[in-house]
């Protein structure tokens, strides 16, 4: 046995997951919230940051959403000017939150420069390709930013924990890809790791939600319910992942997710500060004056269909 295989048979040294399966690291007490805090809408009025429970107002999350939209708008322009690359990546649990997360992120931004990959599960013949080859095909080319709602990291938590790989394959992961992951930062795209990491209390509250409203059923998946069930599997294979893939030039960053207003507005802002950036956002455009219709006679307007107006 190499010394690299050895490497891979030995047991793991787990570290507190986040998500309740070990006791929590004891850490420095957290500061007091400031209640009192206020801040100033764009029309000079005083509102309330944070409730009396300490969590955020429903008018200071949408204040901040907004600012923080507007720098990623900023930010897209600067990646398209400078031909930059980045993959940004989003895991964590079924109920995590990094749907909302994305979403946010893509609300105000340019669809062909900040591009959503959301791969379904790999077919017959993806499956004997190498592993990162599906992946390799959605990487960022000059001016794009690639949002992985998922990513190669299905390997090392989905598969695993629902026998949907070999443990020959799953060793290999293990191996290849730091090194997978050290080539794409030498190529020179910008790669950012996030774990979403919720508990398993607020998971199952997000589950309770989505079974009992009609519109949120569809995100509950057979694939959901395993993972409420194999919380703990889940749990050792998120623990392993972080101590063979957690590397310095792609460390993995934990987002605190059981409140969901603070883990957007915590996360976008973190990805703002790891991409530097100007705002090169152009001015005000003058739009042309609209050309005079002078001898051009349009059809009767009774010759075209058109929706029903319901409302």
């Amino acid at each position: 046995m190499t010394e690299e295989q050895s490497q891979i048979e030995q047991e793991v040294v787990v570290e507190d997951a986040g998500d309740g399966t070990t006791p929590a690291p004891v850490e420095d007490k957290p500061k007091k919230v400031d209640l009192d805090k206020k801040f100033y809408d764009a029309n000079g009025h005083s509102h309330n940051k944070y409730k009396k429970n300490g969590r955020l107002t429903n008018d200071f999350y949408e204040h901040e959403l907004s600012r923080l939209q507007e720098e990623l708008v900023k930010l897209q322009y600067w990646v398209a000017e400078k031909g930059l690359r980045a993959v940004i990546i989003f895991e964590g649990r079924s109920g995590a939150g990094k749907g909302g997360v994305i979403k946010r992120i893509t609300e105000r931004t340019n669809p062909r420069i900040m591009r959503v990959v959301a791969l379904p599960k790999p077919s017959d013949r993806e499956r004997t390709q190498w592993w990162f080859q599906r992946y390799v095909a959605h990487l960022p080319a000059a001016g794009e930013i690639a949002l992985m709602d998922r990513s190669w990291y299905n390997r090392a938590l989905v598969e695993p924990v629902m026998g949907f790989c070999t443990e020959e394959q799953y060793r290999e992961f293990l191996r290849s890809c730091p090194q997978f992951e050290r080539m794409l930062t030498r190529s020179g795209i910008i790669l950012l790791k996030y774990w979403f990491s919720v508990s398993d209390e607020e998971q199952e509250r997000r589950f309770q939600a989505r079974v009992e409203t009609p519109v949120k059923r569809w995100k509950l998946s057979p694939m959901d319910l395993e993972d409420r069930r194999k919380w703990v599997e889940y749990s050792k294979a998120k623990d392993r992942m972080f101590d063979y893939t957690d590397i310095k030039q792609a460390p993995w960053y934990v987002v605190n997710s059981d409140d969901k207003k603070k883990m957007r507005l915590n996360c976008i802002s973190h990805i703002l500060s790891q991409i530097p950036y100007k705002d090169i956002t152009p001015g005000a455009i003058e739009l042309p004056p609209r050309e005079e219709n002078v001898d051009y006679i349009r059809p009767p307007i009774t010759e075209q269909t058109f929706v029903p107006e319901t409302y």
